[in-house]
């Protein structure tokens, strides 16, 4: 894996920065701003995806801010450029989904994920904008899906990653209902400050025990479990080294305004004193296509290329990471050049190591 596509297998865009939450954790700069993006925006990316979505699967990955807040008519208006072959999916924190947006997701052939973090005392972040609970608004628009039969996946954002966590959210997500769980150790990105350092054991512990309660009842699709099995299995069969892509997927997420972000969502709508806003360039000005060949001519992103090879060059774990995400290494370090980072001990190292603790006592228990 060396250098970057021009080539993504989705994009993610940003139909408006506002969000109806005040989330402890969240990053977003401009979640109190209603900036939505024109109509125009979502045109130019529409046609700079069309040769890409006629290789083979494409998706376009609805984002915010919280895209609800868009509105149907106007989230209507920004998928109606984009045609046939094109996956739409929405991020959403469900708690404006009613009837109308059952409807919309049914006919649009949305794909939804709903951010939810468990049981009602394990969402104490997710908070609206007077400082109440969100958890009864989130549960409400989870029945109005159930209601209408409409598939949904979930993502947890998990604060305090240690024993006794995992058999507990795991359950609660079963009797949810949901078709894909994934899991978040929160993080420090953005404007979230707050510390995600962690006790080494209790992170595997956790994920140890995540793998078993999903082995026990495996129903639903646990992302980070059955990707790390799916690279041990390659190991063992020593085919590891085609795991990973031959490059990295360029992740190109549009802002509002049509300014285009690689590789890290997390980074859009930043400023760098040495890199300015990490934009690539802008639909409204530049084809998209055009903007991913040039993209390894971004300069901050020359800096992210040379620590994905000094990952390479010194870390055991690259063959199941691939390298530290842009965003947490700026954010948690001040650099792109540097190399392991919280996340990476948190949602990386420490899930591989829970993932083979499992494997093991299983054998001695087995045995």
């Amino acid at each position: 894996m060396r250098g970057i596509s021009a080539v993504p297998s989705y994009v993610v865009m940003q139909p408006t920065t506002l969000c109806n939450l005040a989330c402890d954790y969240c990053y977003l700069p401009f979640r109190q701003e209603n900036r939505k993006m024109p109509v125009e925006v979502a045109a130019a990316v529409a046609d700079g995806v069309a040769d890409f979505a006629r290789t083979g699967r494409f998706s376009v990955v609805w984002h915010g801010g919280e895209p609800l807040a868009a509105g149907p008519a106007h989230l209507a208006a920004l998928f109606a450029p984009f045609g046939a072959g094109i996956e739409h999916h929405v991020q959403t924190n469900a708690t404006l989904i009613d009837d109308a947006w059952c409807e919309f997701f049914v006919e649009h052939d949305v794909r939804v994920s709903v951010s939810v973090d468990g049981p009602r005392e394990r969402n104490g972040d997710r908070v609206d904008r007077g400082n109440k609970p969100a958890y009864d608004l989130i549960m409400r628009g989870v029945e109005a899906l159930r209601r209408h039969g409409i598939p949904f996946s979930t993502l947890c954002v998990v604060g305090d990653p240690k024993p006794g966590v995992a058999t507990e959210l795991y359950e609660y997500f079963l009797d949810l209902g949901c078709e894909v769980l994934g899991i978040n150790v929160e993080e420090l990105e953005g404007v979230n400050k707050r510390q995600n350092r962690h006790d080494a054991a209790a992170v595997s512990a956790f994920w140890a025990e995540l793998v078993a309660a999903w082995r026990r009842d495996p129903r639903i699709h646990l992302r980070e479990v059955e990707w790390s099995l799916r690279y041990a299995a390659a190991v063992l069969d020593g085919t590891a080294d085609e795991l990973l892509p031959r490059q990295l997927d360029p992740i190109p997420t549009i802002a509002h305004d049509g300014s285009v972000v690689l590789l890290s969502p997390e980074l859009a709508g930043f400023h760098d004193p040495r890199y300015g806003d990490f934009s690539s360039g802008n639909v409204l000005s530049t084809p998209l296509p055009r903007i991913l060949a040039e993209a390894e001519g971004t300069p901050w992103i020359g800096e992210f290329l040379r620590g994905i090879e000094a990952c390479r060059q010194t870390c055991p774990y690259f063959g199941f990471c691939g390298g530290a995400h842009a965003a947490n290494r700026y954010f948690e370090r001040g650099r792109f050049d540097i190399t392991e980072t919280d996340h990476c001990r948190n949602s990386k190292i420490r899930l591989l190591e829970g993932v083979l603790d499992h494997a093991r006592d299983h054998e001695a228990t087995a045995v």
